[in-house]
């Protein structure tokens, strides 16, 4: 599909780019990804916008890596969307009974007419052939827009956030996981639990706004589709491709901030040499090196990063990045099917895991622990992991948002409770003191 490139210089691009989420809400189908300028190792732009649907894909799980697989090869051009974790269903013989108040589609992904690619102070439009002539156009109207930057908290929402799961509930899971694992069914597993708040309406674009900047994530993305709402400050990379080179970064290890300078450097040494943290994180590599072997050239799988860390607004955390190798012929959604759902979401051994979380947990999570990026014309592509993210059906008036954490057997109910507390703080600000 032949697009029109024009580039353009603006030396204002902070404003520009806030100005551009703002001038996408007219559209009914929104993609927007930003990396907020943190530093990686593997980036190709710092921020993009895909808008207006030209055509897409949107099913259920039941044969659903196929269908895309066949809508992939057929366009051959940029295409932006998701996965949901419930996809494992179409991996393996799972299934998913809980109960889902959002009711998102389990894949979408759309061929936009318009992009708009950020890098440094340049400004990239790709638009599709039929709608060139509005490239202009549609940056000086961008340039025109007006976008909303400040958060007040004068008025607090009286938004009724719940938890799915009680306090209480919640440890009794936990101590049923760790029985698990010491039988040896398992060695690790994510369990997750829901907030949520009903017959509630909020500013999506606001309360993305809010979210960000309390975070400023490398994989931030505002997903919109028809009453449907994406506001994710997640940190994690679930897979990319470049050519013949697959990335994966699997994020396990977590450690709060400090405000203290010398504390907090503490907290980041603790953290990079806690033997529980680290274990989660060598268990996840092993299974992710697993996985990228199933479609690696043999021999190419290897370990670049073990346990690293990394520091974000809020927390530190512990990644590791493993690449492999593939032929070129390797048609990159049989890679992504191959890895999914990520390791870092479900636990080793995974099959295993899976199924002993879906009969714990309470809430089917749907995007929740899936995926949200894109693929190149060439085939290439970028995957996040949906954490640190609030859901919202507009039409339904519900509003979500999970947190979880790996148990292992040096976990305790008590210190995993409070690892959720802390993922879940991000989002709960945001949502108590969001506008409708």
């Amino acid at each position: 599909m032949q697009r029109t490139h024009k580039e353009f210089t603006n030396t204002f691009i902070a404003n520009f780019k806030k100005n551009s989420l703002a001038w996408a809400q007219q559209f009914d189908t929104i993609v927007w990804l930003d990396s907020n300028q943190y530093q990686q190792t593997y980036t190709s732009f710092d921020a993009v916008l895909a808008v207006d649907e030209f055509t897409s894909i949107k099913t259920d799980y039941y044969n659903a890596f196929e269908q895309l697989k066949e809508y992939q090869t057929i366009t051959k051009d940029y295409l932006f969307g998701y996965l949901s974790y419930d996809l494992k269903n179409d991996v393996e013989q799972v299934s998913s009974n809980n109960f889902d108040g959002l009711g998102f589609a389990d894949l979408y992904f759309f061929q936009p007419k318009k992009i708009i690619f950020f890098k440094g102070n340049t400004i990239e439009f790709r638009y599709l052939k039929m709608v060139d002539d509005e490239i202009e156009s549609d940056y000086k109207m961008i340039l025109q827009t007006v976008a909303s930057t400040t958060f007040t908290h004068q008025h607090k929402n009286t938004i009724n956030i719940n938890s799915r799961i009680r306090k209480d509930a919640y440890y009794q899971k936990v101590n049923s996981l760790l029985t698990h694992i010491h039988r040896g069914d398992i060695y690790e597993a994510n369990f997750c639990q829901e907030f949520y708040a009903e017959n509630t309406q909020i500013n999506p674009l606001e309360a993305f706004e809010h979210l960000n900047s309390i975070s400023e994530p490398p994989f931030a993305t505002f997903l919109k589709y028809e009453d449907h709402y994406l506001l994710s400050a997640s940190p994690e990379r679930y897979l990319k491709r470049t050519g013949n080179k697959v990335i994966s970064q699997p994020i396990k290890g977590t450690a709060k901030r400090s405000k203290n300078l010398l504390k907090d450097a503490q907290i980041a040494l603790e953290l990079a040499h806690d033997e529980k943290e680290r274990s989660e994180n060598i268990m996840i590599v092993d299974l992710v090196r697993n996985d990228l072997s199933k479609s690696a050239k043999k021999g190419t799988v290897r370990t670049e990063e073990l346990c690293k860390t990394y520091t974000f607004k809020q927390v530190h955390q512990l990644i590791s990045t493993v690449v492999s190798e593939v032929d070129k012929h390797t048609h990159s959604v049989d890679i992504i099917k191959d890895t999914f759902p990520m390791g870092s979401m479900t636990g080793a051994p995974k099959i295993s895991a899976i199924n002993i979380i879906e009969k714990l947990e309470e809430t089917k999570r749907g995007l929740y622990s899936g995926a949200v990026g894109y693929f190149t014309p060439k085939g290439d592509f970028d995957l996040n992991v949906i954490i640190r993210s609030i859901l919202y059906n507009e039409k339904k008036k519900y509003v979500s948002y999970s947190v979880g954490g790996a148990i292992t057997s040096k976990s305790t109910p008590e210190k995993e409770y409070e690892e959720c507390l802390l993922k879940s703080k991000a989002m709960k600000e945001v949502l108590l003191n969001s506008k409708k």
